[in-house]
This record gives structure tokens, sequence and C-alpha cells, in this order.
């Protein structure tokens, strides 16, 4: 972990305040990691005693939040910090309600996941979304290791894996469409995974956008809107 930038102030409890709202962010990133795979697990299993975890792990998540917000905000006031320091805070700031968002969305899939858990039929098989569940859990993983090892090393992997997703997410929503022409009582079906389906392309958006703090952070660089200005 490339910790460099910090560690260089003459006030030794400056650089401890900084380092633990680093870990601060870290755990709560890991913390919504869990709630992506145990509500990706509910959704496809139908399980409501992991989907009712997920719902109680974001109240958990949204005090995070706000405590790791105030300390950031504190910082400021008291330290006056400038160059790397402030970039840093303000990043935080910035990517914490990323960070909510992502447990926001893993909550609608838990959501979902109870509406549906006395679908019998429906039980573990909902494979498809299996890849795109994957693909946006990698994504959220690395966006949080590059801010973990302060590299912006994977921006540009993440940003062309979030294309993979896009397209992704199309493929699933026209089949979903085909199928729903083809059979009406494949609709609720069909609804149920298309939202989930959405849930989960939110959530590698997200995942870009911590990524693109992170380059604010270590260059000073706002690359916010770059990705898309040829869509």
């Amino acid at each position: 972990m490339d910790n460099t930038k910090i560690g260089l102030h003459i006030s030794q409890q400056f650089n401890k305040e900084l380092e633990d709202i680093r870990q601060k962010v870290l755990a709560m990133g890991g913390l919504v990691e869990q709630q992506i795979e145990l509500a990706v697990k509910a959704f496809s299993q139908g399980d409501m005693e992991l989907a009712e975890q997920v719902i109680k792990q974001d109240n958990l998540v949204n005090t995070m939040e706000t405590e790791i917000d105030q300390e950031c905000i504190h910082i400021i006031a008291l330290r006056q910090p400038t160059a790397f320091d402030l970039r840093l805070l303000i990043a935080v700031i910035k990517l914490l309600t990323e960070i909510e968002r992502v447990g926001d969305n893993a909550k609608r899939i838990a959501q979902m996941a109870i509406h549906i858990a006395n679908d019998s039929d429906n039980a573990d098989s909902y494979y498809e979304l299996q890849h795109i569940a994957e693909m946006v859990k990698e994504m959220l993983h690395t966006a949080l290791d590059a801010f973990a090892r302060m590299s912006t090393d994977e921006v540009a992997h993440i940003n062309a894996q979030d294309e993979n997703v896009n397209r992704e997410y199309k493929s699933i929503m026209r089949q979903l469409i085909t199928r729903m022409m083809e059979d009406p009582r494949n609709i609720t079906r069909s609804l149920d995974i298309l939202w989930a389906a959405r849930a989960l392309e939110r959530i590698g958006d997200h995942a870009c956008n911590v990524s693109e703090y992170v380059v604010y952070m270590m260059k000073g660089q706002d690359i916010r809107h770059i990705r898309n200005t040829d869509d």
C-alpha cells in the first residue's frame, strides 16, 4: 500500500487523522462489496434471510458515510490543508457518496429478492445476472484497491470494463424484451431480472466514479464526463 504522500507532515496527529480517514473509507467499501455479494445471492436463491441482512447493513453504511464525512469537514476546518491533503479529503467526501449509492443499489436488489422469495419456480434460476454481477464486483474492488494503493494505473481498465457492463446490460434487456413479447407469462420474471440488472449496471457506474476521484486525488485532474464525450 503506497501511502508515501501521507506521513510528510510535522504534525504526527495530522498524519494519523488522514490515515484513519483512509482506513474507514476502505472499511465502508468492504462492507458494500459484501452487500453486493449477498444481495445477488439472495436474489438468485430466493433467500430472504440474506436479503434482510443486506438491508440491515445499509443502515450501517449510511452511518459510516455520515461519520466519515463529518470527520473530513472537521479536519478541513481545523487543519486548513492544501495541495494533496486537501484533494484527498475532497475526494473522500465525494467518493463516500458513490460508495453509499452502491449500497443503495445492493439494497434494492435485496428488496426485490424478498419480493420474489415466494416464487419457487424462479428460485436459483436467475442465471442472466451472474456475468454482469461478477464484472461490477471486480470493477468496484479494483476501484477501491486503487484508492488503497493511491494508484491510477487501473483507471483505464475500469472504464473499459464499464463499457463491457453496459453492453451486457443492453444484451440482457434485449433478451428479456424478446421473451416478454413471445410469452406474456415471462413478464414478471423478466421485469425482476431487468430491475436487478439495472441496479448492477448502476453499481458499475459508481465504481467508475470512484476511480475518477482517485485520479483527482493523485493528479489534481477532473476527468469526469470525459469518457462519455464521444457518446
